[in-house]
């Protein structure tokens, strides 16, 4: 503090700087989460751009940082050097595109990690990124896709996007030692005992949503070598996820309602309002807009 918040957005370019082709100016873009130097070793060798050593995260700094035009809830973001840009087709709505360069990026990466090919997931999680994991698995061709949620209301959306929900009080439905992977992204550590006995031996586990102080997880390391099971962290995205996302929401756009998760724009100037919406969980995102309405 102090500092400008948000960092899942879409913007118009209306100036460019040096080292930027001027193609770009005028043209409607997302970014990457994260500014990468290209240089270091967890950019050329781990093919880990998002733990670069110089990392700047948009909406995460303090306004001294640089320009302080950091977060998106502001009218404008000045974006930096190592910052991947990508186009936003013609016809794609600014608040479905939006998410993209954060939670559905995310999932791209998580994806990438999974064994190929799959045939039983389960996603801890029936947030946005559950929703677009359970979006992407079933495009993908996996055969079924439970989506595990505590509140039943965040399940009604589950079957829109090709999954089976499950309320978490009753798990009957998914087979013990018969998941291929568990996805996590409900943030919830006490979860992780349920995915480790849904896996089957040589199963995969993907830990995506523990990104808190409170993740200290319940298991044993035999509960890990007796499966011969696969645990793997996966934090961020590289560029690549975010072109990914946003091809991946252009080639299902007729076809999966992905505008149905994001509220009606509200303007900059209601910002608490839109907070108090987001809080509601009536929403899995609230869409804010620089320009009053």
């Amino acid at each position: 503090m102090p500092t400008i918040l948000g960092h899942e957005a879409v913007g118009r370019v209306v100036a460019v700087g040096e080292g930027r082709g001027r193609a770009w100016e005028g043209r409607r873009v997302s970014w990457t989460l994260a500014d990468s130097c290209g240089r270091c070793t967890a950019c050329t060798r781990w093919g880990l751009p998002q733990k670069c050593e110089g990392l700047f995260k948009y909406g995460h700094a303090e306004l001294g940082d640089g320009s302080g035009l950091n977060g998106c809830y502001a009218s404008h973001v000045l974006l930096r050097a190592g910052t991947h840009l990508v186009a936003i087709p013609d016809g794609m709505a600014d608040a479905v595109a939006a998410p993209a360069n954060c939670a559905l990026a995310t999932l791209m990466a998580v994806v990438e990690t999974l064994p190929n090919p799959g045939e039983i997931a389960v996603i801890q999680g029936a947030g946005l990124l559950g929703l677009y994991g359970c979006a992407l698995l079933k495009s993908a061709g996996w055969s079924k896709v439970f989506v595990v949620d505590r509140q039943p209301q965040r399940l009604v959306a589950v079957p829109r996007f090709g999954g089976t929900p499950v309320l978490a009080l009753d798990a009957s439905p998914i087979p013990d030692c018969g998941v291929d992977t568990v996805i996590e992204v409900c943030g919830n550590r006490h979860a992780i005992a349920d995915g480790i006995r849904w896996l089957r031996p040589g199963g995969h586990y993907a830990v995506a949503g523990l990104v808190h102080p409170d993740s200290l997880l319940p298991l044993t390391g035999e509960s890990l070598i007796r499966k011969c099971l696969t645990l793997r962290g996966v934090h961020n995205y590289a560029p690549r996820h975010l072109d990914s996302a946003i091809g991946f929401l252009e080639s299902h756009r007729d076809d999966l309602p992905f505008d149905s998760l994001v509220s009606p724009t509200m303007p900059l100037s209601r910002l608490d309002e839109a907070f108090a919406l987001a809080e509601s969980g009536r929403w899995c995102r609230v869409a804010v807009s620089p320009v009053d309405a």
